[in-house]
């Protein structure tokens, strides 16, 4: 028996060993919390460009794009990602309280949170596709959730389904843990690319 190495099925699987690996790497450089930042730029990058007629390799491309992308994602991340958290932090607190202006409160930090989060995914996609200052990524960043309303619900879809279904059947980590980064990543990298496109000018 022959193994045709340019088979479909071949390449599939490949290509699934690939995302694997790569979700592994991302979730491995993410520990230090401080890396989150340029580690998920990382993954945008490789993602976004292999969205592109799979061009690129994403494991050899990861840590060059990591190492590129380090301070601009770092300084966006704890512009974005850390008062995000914090808002996040802070309905809870909210919540805990009976009161309807404290109902009140821990609604509005819940929508700081999502917004801020949104506005993080897309620092991090810009800083991977795009050149430019950090205040203006920021600015870019801060604004894309509200112009584009709907292609930022597909963006979000992904991670709060994934944390959702986490929360109500904890096998699902198993399985974020193995490919949901990386094929996560891949699949909003079509709309960060229509985002970027539309934007451009």
């Amino acid at each position: 028996m022959r193994i045709d190495p340019d088979s479909r099925a071949l390449g599939g699987f490949s290509t699934f060993l690939t995302f694997v690996a790569l979700n592994l790497l991302y979730i491995l450089v993410c520990l230090p919390i401080v890396t989150i930042g340029a580690a998920t730029s990382a993954l945008y990058e490789v993602t976004i460009r292999y969205s592109d007629d799979e061009s690129g390799r994403p494991l050899k491309d990861f840590f060059p794009a990591f190492r590129a992308n380090f301070g601009r994602a770092t300084v966006l991340m704890l512009c974005l990602l850390l008062p995000a958290a914090l808002l996040g932090f802070s309905s809870v607190f909210w919540f805990a309280y009976p009161a309807l202006f404290a109902g009140v409160a821990g609604v509005v930090a819940v929508i700081g949170a999502v917004y801020l989060f949104a506005a993080f995914l897309y620092a991090m996609a810009q800083v991977a596709f795009l050149t430019g200052p950090a205040r203006q990524t920021l600015k870019n960043s801060v604004l894309l959730p509200a112009a584009e309303p709907v292609r930022t619900l597909g963006v979000l879809v992904i991670p709060v389904t994934a944390v959702a279904l986490t929360i109500l059947f904890p096998p699902v980590a198993i399985l974020i843990a193995t490919i949901g980064f990386s094929v996560g990543a891949y699949a909003t990298a079509f709309l960060f690319r229509s985002v970027f496109t539309r934007h451009e000018a």
